[in-house]
């Protein structure tokens, strides 16, 4: 008998079954490879959210360390008594918050704003405002511009203020008159500026000391060849400009004065339409951003009280009244700052963001630190 190889095939149950066991084991790779891709973007995303954060944050650490630099003890005079109109503050978009100048008569190296930021993901951010000199703008060998009050007879060719309301002052013009080393002139750095500086431009704010020591703070409105001027009302972008105040005011300067820069810098998150980022703001102007997507922004100092040594420790706006003592930013003498932030999409494995939190210390080497300490 001859024997015949057998045509016959597969069965269907068979041909379905061995389908299903290979889609299963597609199905299983490209979930994997789909996760592995989506994990890889995510972390990537990440990686770069969070080099952008420590980027952001090395210059709100730069601006914490030299805040209150050449600041006067306790905080700039502003406009503050009779006559007296607000003074605004840069603020994070929606929000317009001004500087107390009712309750305070000066405006303190950091200005805090617990919980004045916006709400993110159902929480509030803080917001801080720094002030320090400008150490680059000087005039002749280091020294700061000099300026001879409006009620102080000024000789040819010397930087006088240009009326007793104090809208402005001349800076002589380069070609007449030189630094007493005979290098350079008056308006050289100010009003030309140069390679390592940028001039005297309209929302700068000038610091005034004069020879009693009594000082003052302007808003630039306007500049031309030889003259630096500050209007009033809606030119002025704070409204520091308020000759009319009873206290805190230009007027009062007398003698020669000494003029410098003054850089203010504001730290707040702007929503930005649901991709937070954290935003650098000099003076009133563009704000920059830093880093996204920012979702937390606090900031808790560490007091002295210059007494006992003894002082609360917390997420304060200053200043506060605790107890019997009263406490202001001119203490200040350490903050923790807390950023944190997400990636841009969710991570398709865990079908929720990734985030990323940095923390850190800042001592405040130029306010408030005492010399005596309490031992235990």
């Amino acid at each position: 008998m001859r024997n015949h190889t057998s045509e016959q095939g597969f069965t269907l149950m068979e041909l379905l079954a061995a389908t299903a066991i290979g889609l299963v084991v597609i199905g299983a790779a490209m979930t994997t490879f789909k996760d592995t891709l989506g994990m890889t973007s995510t972390a990537s995303n990440l990686a770069d959210t969070t080099q952008n954060l420590r980027g952001g944050i090395n210059l709100l650490i730069h601006d914490l360390v030299l805040a209150g630099r050449e600041i006067p003890t306790g905080g700039i005079p502003i406009p503050s008594g009779a006559g007296a109109l607000q003074i605004l503050r840069p603020s994070p978009p929606g929000l317009n918050y001004t500087f107390d100048n009712v309750g305070a008569t000066t405006m303190t190296a950091i200005t805090t704003g617990y919980q004045k930021g916006p709400v993110i993901d159902l929480e509030a951010t803080d917001i801080i405002t720094l002030l320090s000199v400008d150490p680059i703008l000087d005039t002749c060998l280091g020294a700061p511009l000099s300026v001879k009050a409006w009620n102080d007879p000024a000789g040819a060719g010397v930087p006088h203020m240009n009326d007793q309301a104090g809208d402005g002052f001349n800076v002589v013009n380069i070609n007449n008159v030189k630094c007493p080393d005979g290098m350079g002139g008056w308006n050289g750095n100010w009003l030309a500026g140069n390679s390592s500086q940028a001039p005297i431009l309209k929302g700068d704010l000038l610091l005034f000391t004069d020879a009693q020591g009594q000082n003052a703070i302007q808003t630039v409105t306007s500049t031309d060849a030889t003259n630096v001027y500050f209007a009033q009302n809606g030119s002025d972008q704070f409204g520091f400009n308020q000759p009319n105040a009873a206290a805190g005011s230009i007027t009062a300067m007398v003698g020669t004065v000494d003029v410098k820069r003054v850089i203010m810098y504001t730290y707040y998150v702007d929503p930005n339409n649901g991709t937070p980022r954290l935003m650098r703001q000099y003076n009133m102007g563009t704000p920059q951003a830093l880093a996204g997507i920012v979702e937390d922004l606090q900031f808790t100092y560490d007091l002295v009280d210059s007494v006992t040594n003894t002082s609360p420790t917390g997420v304060l706006d200053l200043p506060t009244v605790i107890g019997a003592n009263t406490y202001s930013a001119n203490q200040i003498k350490k903050v923790t700052l807390h950023v944190g932030v997400r990636s841009e999409n969710k991570s398709l494995r865990i079908n929720d963001y990734m985030r990323s939190h940095v923390s850190t210390v800042v001592s405040i080497r130029n306010l408030a630190f005492v010399d005596r300490y309490v031992t235990n």
